[in-house]
């Protein structure tokens, strides 16, 4: 097999170690085998050279927050398109998702096996996928979208996307099962209300510490899968991290004791700062956002972020999750600009969202950082995200992706090509 050396990099390796100029790596069939300076790195005689043009090399970034198969829009258009469209959207949106540098994601509710197989089996170029099927609410709870007119705006059950609502512990115990019976790589808890749910608050606690635990047991104990939890308000964020839940997705009112309960058990905190953020942009130019979700994200958007600045400073380990679906797909590396005016440095940002996102997705020994034994998940970038951190939200400054060996995009190629031509 040819191997492939990427050549007259910057490499930003994703440890947090200093920038390695002049690097180079080399990969064979889908891993890395070697990365460093020029000078310790043979490069064989017959190999495939990739020039980096001088561009800064990072690992394949991740989201662990991501709704692929959804994308907010009117209450009338969501009536209106036939069921079907939703899973052509889904792969433009997959698509779209790795043309950005995100060649991994969590999705954390909606989507189902097929498109993760879609991905894998190369039917769709997307990132790499965790799915969690459908996520677990109570009935009234976020995630049930039954409005007070009567009218029920859930999305729909259909073979492959079992029923999500449940309440006590028995149905929460046949709930899980069901999901994972599906194909669920996580299992997805709606522990608290929610800011895009029409009859709860964020505050609200929903699924009770002893509900919580029987997840934790169902999906952990039996499958080895870990937990994931929508948890806002601060008692349903104490109530999840206590039943052993592996990531708590938002946090809006963490407090000092939730901090303490998450650094005590090693609990992972998803951000996603720019939800309520993207939430109150769409409002101004569109009408695809209900009152509701507008009013609770102007409430929220400020504590929010004062909650995760919290959270940075105690420690917490922080991995980089966006929502994507709440708002257009492709802006997701927004959230690192986000995490960096909380008081995260760009280095740190991109940690958390290579290295740390992956151990979050228990992927650590495959992808997040650039090394020998690691998948080739790879970018290039046209200039220092160190010294800027939002050269990453623009889609063409990302000219190279790489995934899992294998090319997604190559910008500096076709430029190269049109040239010639």
């Amino acid at each position: 097999m040819t191997v492939t050396a990427i050549t007259n990099v910057t490499m930003i390796d994703g440890t947090g170690k200093d920038c390695v100029e002049n690097a180079v790596v080399l990969i064979e069939n889908n891993q890395i085998t070697a990365a460093g300076n020029d000078h310790s790195i043979s490069i064989p005689s017959d190999a495939h050279v990739i020039d980096g043009k001088g561009q800064y090399l990072l690992p394949g970034l991740i989201d662990t927050h991501v709704h692929m198969a959804l994308e907010i829009k009117n209450v009338q258009e969501s009536l209106l398109t036939p069921f079907s469209y939703r899973f052509f959207e889904a792969a433009k949106r997959l698509e779209t998702t790795i043309q950005t540098g995100i060649t991994s994601v969590r999705d954390a509710g909606f989507a189902d096996a097929g498109i993760k197989k879609a991905v894998e089996d190369g039917l769709v170029p997307g990132p790499r996928m965790q799915v969690s099927i459908n996520p677990l609410t109570i009935t009234g709870g976020h995630g049930d979208s039954w409005n007070i007119s009567g009218i029920d705006t859930t999305a729909p059950v259909y073979p492959g996307m079992p029923d999500g609502k449940c309440d006590g512990r028995e149905e929460v115990r046949k709930t899980v099962r069901e999901m994972l019976r599906a194909g669920a790589d996580v299992v997805k808890v709606h522990a608290t209300g929610g800011v895009s749910s029409p009859t709860d608050h964020p505050e609200f606690t929903q699924f009770s510490q002893e509900e919580l635990e029987v997840m934790v047991e169902e999906a952990t104990f039996r499958k080895g899968v870990k937990v994931m939890a929508h948890a806002q308000g601060a008692e349903g964020i104490k109530n999840a991290v206590r039943a052993g839940i592996h990531s708590i997705e938002h946090g809006i009112y963490i407090d000092d004791e939730a901090l303490e309960l998450m650094l005590e058990n090693g609990t992972y905190l998803v951000p996603t700062l720019l939800a309520p953020l993207a939430v109150l942009e769409a409002a101004e130019t569109t009408n695809t956002m209900a009152p509701y979700a507008i009013e609770k994200s102007k409430e929220v958007i400020e504590i929010h972020k004062e909650s995760i600045k919290k959270a940075y400073k105690a420690g917490v380990k922080i991995a980089m999750g966006t929502d994507a679906g709440v708002f257009p797909h492709g802006i997701n590396l927004r959230e690192l600009g986000l995490m960096c005016e909380i008081g995260m440095s760009p280095m740190e940002a991109i940690i958390a969202t290579t290295k740390t996102a992956a151990e979050c997705m228990d992927w650590g020994d495959r992808v997040g950082t650039i090394e020998p034994g690691k998948w080739a998940d790879l970018i290039l970038v046209n200039s220092n995200p160190l010294e800027n951190i939002h050269v990453l939200e623009q889609h063409e400054n990302i000219t190279f992706v790489m995934k899992d060996g294998d090319v997604y995009k190559d910008i500096m190629q076709n430029v190269a090509q049109t040239v010639a031509n």
